[in-house]
């Protein structure tokens, strides 16, 4: 399994998942990828390591940074930016703000999150950072610090430039990133339209349309890399993430997005095994002042794999006993084992969960006879 710095949790979760999607299914997408959220285990992958130009779902980047300053304080929804000329003049997708004017940060957020506006990331830009160029270089600086190892950005609309690149998996981990960081803010995402300057636009996100569970992210389009979408979809208490780009049309995307997304939520389910701290499993002790020892593990063990796979999962404990005597609470004693078809298998150490004593010299001696008469003539 390929791991990822997707989602905090994983610093004490063992997560096990089957790596078969990508040859499960087919999509006309050129790149893509199905996260699960909770656990940051990868259901299905094309391409998704794959350099690519992410046009307009750099944007989430963008409203990342602005999401971070309003957590911390530094501005707030009420406040007020300035319109440069710059920002006027941005043509593409536009939340059509007006030179010289300001406006406020929660209309600033609904102009890109919902209208996608060009004019409204620059304002954004300048009002953070003082200019675009000075915005861009923080935002490749964040995304470093997310783990998006293979992201450069130059500008915050994803206006096309041949050194502005991303990955399937590095919009994946932003997206991530900001469903977990800013829950206050996240249900931007899931509005459908918003009307500024008596002008109404819906959201281009498709799939928000759809009784599918789905509450954001974003679309992104360009004449060269195609038409692309992040978003992510909740069922229960399952939440999955999606970016699928490099589609021919708008249908197109509309329809490979609803399709993986179904896809992954009916093949695959999420399986929780053990707590941390859980007795998988007892060892006899030798000659020690309790005879068993239980073996605990000390991180939650979930499983993700396709559900057709769930009946013939196996779970083992391994370990050589008796154990002898004394034993420390936290010493390795044996190894959880997990397998399952088409599943490389997965080895977990298994822990002492307390401290087991030496019998004493009467309490040997009664154990070796004990031994000598009911074992040794078996």
């Amino acid at each position: 399994m390929r791991r990822n710095p997707f989602h905090a949790s994983l610093i004490a979760l063992i997560v096990l998942v089957a790596p078969l999607a990508a040859q499960a299914f087919e999509t006309r997408a050129k790149q893509a990828i199905i996260l699960d959220y909770a656990t940051g285990a990868e259901l299905y992958a094309k391409n998704a390591d794959e350099l690519m130009h992410p046009a307009s779902m750099t944007k989430m980047m963008t409203i990342y940074m602005l999401f971070d300053a309003l957590k911390s304080g530094a501005v707030s929804l009420e406040d007020t930016l300035p319109i440069s000329e710059r920002a006027w003049r941005k043509q593409g997708s536009k939340m059509f703000v007006e030179v010289g004017k300001r406006v406020k940060v929660e209309d600033l957020v609904r102009g890109i999150v919902v209208q996608s506006g060009n004019d409204a990331s620059i304002v954004v830009a300048e009002g953070l950072a003082g200019s675009e160029e000075a915005f861009a270089e923080q935002m490749t600086k964040k995304a470093r610090e997310l783990g998006m190892s293979n992201t450069t950005i130059r500008n915050a609309s994803g206006w096309p430039d041949p050194e502005h690149i991303s990955t399937a998996r590095d919009l994946a981990i932003l997206a991530a990133a900001t469903i977990r960081d800013f829950p206050e803010y996240y249900p931007y995402y899931a509005e459908r339209s918003f009307t500024f300057n008596n002008i109404k636009q819906g959201n281009r996100n498709p799939l928000l349309y759809r009784n599918m569970g789905a509450d954001g992210l974003k679309t992104g389009h360009t004449e060269e890399a195609g038409y692309g979408l992040t978003a992510s979809a909740k069922r229960g208490e399952r939440r999955l993430v999606l970016v699928a780009h490099g589609m021919e049309s708008v249908r197109e995307r509309s329809q490979e997005t609803q399709r993986l997304l179904d896809w992954a939520f009916r093949e695959f389910n999420t399986y929780p095994l053990f707590k941390a701290g859980d007795a998988v499993a007892e060892a006899k002790v030798w000659l020690g002042e309790e005879d068993r020892v239980p073996l605990v593990i000390d991180k939650d063990v979930v499983a993700v794999m396709k559900r057709s796979a769930r009946k013939s999962m196996k779970v083992v404990a391994q370990f050589d006993e008796p154990v002898a005597a004394p034993i420390t609470q936290g010493a390795k004693i044996g190894t959880l084992k997990i397998t399952a078809p088409d599943m490389p298998p997965i080895e977990h150490p298994l822990f002492a969960a307390k401290d087991v004593g030496p019998l004493g010299m009467f309490g040997r001696l009664r154990a070796a006879v004990s031994y000598l008469v009911w074992d040794s003539g078996s």
